[in-house]
């Protein structure tokens, strides 16, 4: 393989790929702010967030209570009382075919995903060697192999979170009847991804188990009114939202498996993490698996480490970690948003409840990412129902499920970059929301911002 052998600056090439993502937040931003401003001075107002047609005319109204259409920075908040329907009642209203598991489709999508990886890791291969400064000269050769190399970093990061999906689908045993082929095609995808399969796996069923549940969910729960200062400007100032945003995107999900951070809290005095097999997500029976996952990670970094004695650390830099960074970044941005906006309801763990902490998601359109991606962001809804369920009958479960749920169920047509700016700038806690007469049990996203000029107005009245 033809390597980039002639761009030697390592330090060079990380500053320009933080350069490159922190041009990339600049323009998303402003596109935020040039569509708020549309919105608010030109558009006329409409309604962002679209229901699914609503149930009987009866059952909505035993169900209704003064809290549930109350409206949150123009959104509707999401249904959070026990919903006239159960789980048996969703299923029977899906196909049963929607169910079974075909090995023959499963494989087909895997090495789809293997051969596209494969061949955009071949057109990278010939970036120095076409792109070369007797063609495009000595002054646009470089910025050329930049744009080029930039090109497959982004490409090939698409490519390896929709790989990344089959490894979860191979998690949650929906890629084959047998668990011994789902765990042996998880382990290989993930390890080549370096997630340790069988300790996420662990963790990812249980955040299945206890969605929303503060107390007990795995991933994304939010901070409290006691764990935050709202009384200190910068901490939620424009700088300091920026600044969470890129850390979030760089490091999150490394700092997730590594400190578990997200997560909820365990007893003080234990190291929380994928790795230990000690660590209190897991119980005594499972810590063989957490060495296993320990193991396989091992063998792909030394397998890393035999490529960059063969060919160099800047090829594997080029060809697999800065891809690899991308798909972490694709990894916490959607699950991000798949359990976080203004609207989305927490629960204490006294009034929490297996099916409405399963609701408390939200299906997005990520335009031909959905289909990249293998549909687990438009149809993440159906996937928390019954998340044994292969991806390619997700979208059809999803249109059979909608007149069911009625105003249980929510999808999002935001944009997705201006859904996340949102999500960081009006997300900052979860409390009970006394002045729209909040449950208590019930938590709902508040703004830090805003909450410091309600009190600063209370106290000058």
């Amino acid at each position: 393989v033809r390597i980039a052998s002639r761009i030697d600056d390592s330090v060079f090439l990380c500053f320009f790929v933080f350069s490159f993502r922190c041009v990339a937040l600049g323009l998303f931003v402003a596109s935020h702010c040039v569509s708020r401003f549309l919105v608010l001075f030109v558009m006329p107002p409409r309604d962002q967030v679209t229901a699914a047609a609503a149930g009987s005319a009866g059952s909505k109204a035993k169900f209704e209570s003064c809290c549930e259409h109350v409206e949150t920075h123009g959104f509707t908040r999401l249904r959070h009382t026990p919903p006239p329907f159960t789980v048996g009642d969703i299923r029977r209203a899906i196909p049963k075919h929607c169910f079974e598991r075909s090995l023959v489709t499963s494989f087909r999508y895997l090495f789809q995903d293997l051969a596209l990886a494969a061949a955009v890791f071949w057109l990278g291969s010939k970036i120095d060697g076409v792109i070369t400064d007797d063609v495009f000269g000595s002054t646009y050769g470089p910025l050329a192999r930049h744009v080029a190399w930039c090109t497959y970093w982004v490409v090939q990061g698409f490519v390896l979170t929709g790989l990344w999906v089959i490894g979860h689908e191979c998690g949650h045993g929906g890629f084959a009847d047998s668990s011994l082929v789902n765990d042996v095609v998880g382990s290989i995808i993930h390890s080549f991804l370096l997630v340790p399969y069988f300790s996420w796996k662990i963790s990812h069923r249980k955040h299945h188990s206890n969605t929303g549940n503060m107390a007990k969910d795995e991933v994304f729960v939010p901070s409290t009114r006691a764990d935050v200062d709202i009384d200190s400007p910068f901490m939620w100032s424009l700088p300091m939202r920026v600044w969470h945003v890129i850390v979030t995107f760089t490091v999150g999900w490394p700092a997730y498996l590594a400190a578990n951070v997200s997560g909820h809290e365990y007893p003080k005095g234990r190291a929380v993490n994928h790795f230990s097999p000690w660590s209190p997500i897991f119980v005594k029976r499972e810590r063989i698996l957490v060495v296993l996952s320990d193991v396989f990670l091992l063998a792909v970094c030394y397998v890393l480490y035999l490529a960059a004695q063969t060919y160099s650390w800047t090829a594997v830099l080029y060809y697999f970690f800065v891809p690899y960074l991308f798909t972490n970044f694709w990894l916490v941005f959607i699950t991000l948003l798949q359990h976080t906006d203004v609207y989305m309801p927490h629960y204490e763990d006294n009034e929490w409840d297996w099916l409405r902490g399963a609701l408390c998601t939200v299906d997005r359109d990520y335009g031909f990412l959905n289909v990249v991606m293998h549909h687990i962001m438009d149809t993440h809804v159906a996937h928390h129902l019954f998340s044994s369920m292969p991806h390619y009958h997700a979208q059809e479960a999803t249109e059979a499920i909608k007149p069911i749920l009625g105003d249980y169920y929510r999808f999002d047509d935001t944009p997705i970059f201006q859904a996340m700016w949102r999500a960081f700038s009006h997300c900052h806690y979860v409390d009970v929301d006394k002045k729209n007469c909040g449950h208590d049990g019930v938590l709902w996203f508040h703004d830090a911002n805003e909450q410091r000029a309600a009190k600063r107005s209370k106290k000058s009245q």
